[in-house]
């Protein structure tokens, strides 16, 4: 379906109710997918019927002068995204290799024979070797999840390059840290809100941000602002 007229309210309430769980149109980091829907609305939408889109446009906004060098396909509608329409992601899953033969060929007998003898026998247990190691080869690929964090710092004194450091100087199998930026909260104060990818077998949320709370030299608070999975 994707998205609808954004001079509508039901436009603005698709697009808000579609970024509730999102932090960009599509993927984790901002497109062209933002940009053209960006400028399909006419004004900031009201952060108070509207909290999500407001916030996403709000956002969006302070790369205006970036529009042009951000990645994706400019010439695509805006009514392209949104619900019921696939997303792109930003690193695509590889297709799958092709069965070196399909499954459903395996001979798992050896002879159509109604007597085996012992050579058919041979061949059979052979296959069905081959046939179980083949299956058990198969891994699933690794669930992943993209996760912005808001890292929340005490006051307008805190040292931010120092708490940013801090954050990205923690290194684990299975997370990747992505872009940050500094959003302001008010009273001169501004927060570090940053992307990042992890392994959902590996990294516990809850964990890494027991860990970060640890700078507390630097960290009053961290929120999980957005949260999907790849």
């Amino acid at each position: 379906m994707g998205f609808t007229d954004f001079a509508a309210e039901t436009g603005l309430t698709m697009l808000n109710s579609w970024l509730t769980t999102r932090s960009y149109i599509v993927g984790y980091q901002p497109s062209q997918a933002d940009v053209v829907t960006f400028k399909a609305i006419a004004s900031a939408p009201d952060a108070t019927k509207y909290p999500h889109a407001a916030r996403w446009y709000k956002h969006i906004a302070s790369y205006a002068d970036d529009f042009a060098t951000l990645p994706g396909d400019a010439s695509k509608a805006y009514t392209t995204y949104g619900p019921d329409v696939s997303e792109v992601t930003l690193n695509p899953a590889k297709a799958p290799a092709a069965e070196e033969e399909d499954d459903d060929e395996v001979d798992l007998f050896g002879s159509d024979d109604e007597e085996e003898d012992a050579e058919a026998a041979r061949i059979r247990d052979e296959r069905l070797a081959e046939y179980k190691k083949k299956k058990e080869g198969k891994t699933k690929p690794a669930a992943k999840s993209v996760v912005t964090m808001d890292v929340k710092p005490w006051d307008d004194e805190t040292d931010m390059k120092a708490l940013e450091e801090a954050v990205r100087g923690i290194e684990k199998d299975g997370l990747v840290w992505g872009a940050s930026k500094l959003v302001a909260v008010g009273f001169g104060i501004k927060k570090l809100q940053i992307n990042l990818v992890i392994e959902d077998d590996k990294i516990g949320l809850d964990d890494l941000q027991e860990e970060i709370a640890e700078f507390e030299d630097y960290v009053q608070s961290t929120d999980i602002a957005a949260m999907q999975k790849l």
